[in-house]
């Protein structure tokens, strides 16, 4: 089912790159037959079209050897950050994906080191164009990871298109709060040491939340094949879509 370069974002960035975006693209349907677009940049960033609203998750130009070439996007309606490490929050791919009135929501740590943008905590919602959003918790839970990712500091979020629901976990490891997030229709789930969760929690995680498609990302050198198998053995249900973009 992935579709590279769909209309919604060929549509948008027509005049804007001199070539083909190099990502895949996922589509997936709202309740109501409309298409939501999901672009697999790299590690942790995504970008998301819907109805011609665009959406940005933690935009990074470089991280490491890879660049990304942010022209080739469409401006962002909504550029959404989960907190202020470096391979999730660049002030300069924010800039470059800025225009007049896109709105930038994030946590309070990234909102003091960017100096702008609006302050989202866990438990949050709003609405922002076509979408509802959810703040939801993103923490470590192992003793000796505590210090990466502090419990009450990070966001992940919970995006509503219509009925269509995606789940992009930021950086987090399988906490007790997921049990409450269903019922979910796409989930990013973060797996990478020793800063998020191993396969064994992401596939924890997945039981717990029971998406239809589950895409592991912000996955670093993790056999992301062992979550897949894993999850296909045991009959879960879940369908698992591998992008090796995502490390």
């Amino acid at each position: 089912m992935t579709k590279l370069f769909p209309f919604l974002f060929a549509a948008a960035i027509a005049g804007t790159c001199s070539r083909d975006l190099p990502y895949p693209i996922e589509q997936f349907e709202t309740p109501s037959g409309e298409a939501v677009s999901v672009a697999m940049i790299h590690h942790g960033s995504l970008a998301l079209s819907y109805k011609g609203f665009h959406i940005q998750i933690d935009p990074v130009a470089k991280m490491g050897g890879t660049e990304i070439d942010y022209t080739c996007f469409p401006k962002a309606d909504l550029i959404l950050v989960t907190h202020e490490h470096g391979d999730h929050l660049d002030p300069a791919a924010i800039d470059l994906l800025s225009k007049d009135g896109t709105r930038i929501l994030l946590n309070p740590a990234s909102q003091a080191k960017l100096g702008r943008g609006e302050v989202v905590s866990n438990g949050d919602t709003l609405r922002v164009g076509p979408v509802g959003i959810i703040a939801v918790p993103a923490y470590n839970i192992s003793e000796d990871h505590l210090q990466f990712h502090p419990k009450g500091r990070d966001n992940g979020y919970i995006l509503d298109f219509d009925g269509l629901r995606i789940y992009v976990s930021g950086d987090t490891e399988d906490i007790d709060e997921m049990a409450g997030f269903g019922p979910l229709d796409v989930a990013f789930l973060s797996a990478n040491q020793p800063y998020t969760m191993t396969t064994t929690q992401c596939v924890e995680a997945a039981m717990t939340l029971q998406p239809k498609v589950l895409i592991p990302y912000h996955l670093s050198d993790t056999d992301m094949q062992e979550i897949k198998t894993v999850l296909d053995t045991n009959d879960s249900g879940i369908e698992v879509r591998l992008f090796e973009e995502l490390r």
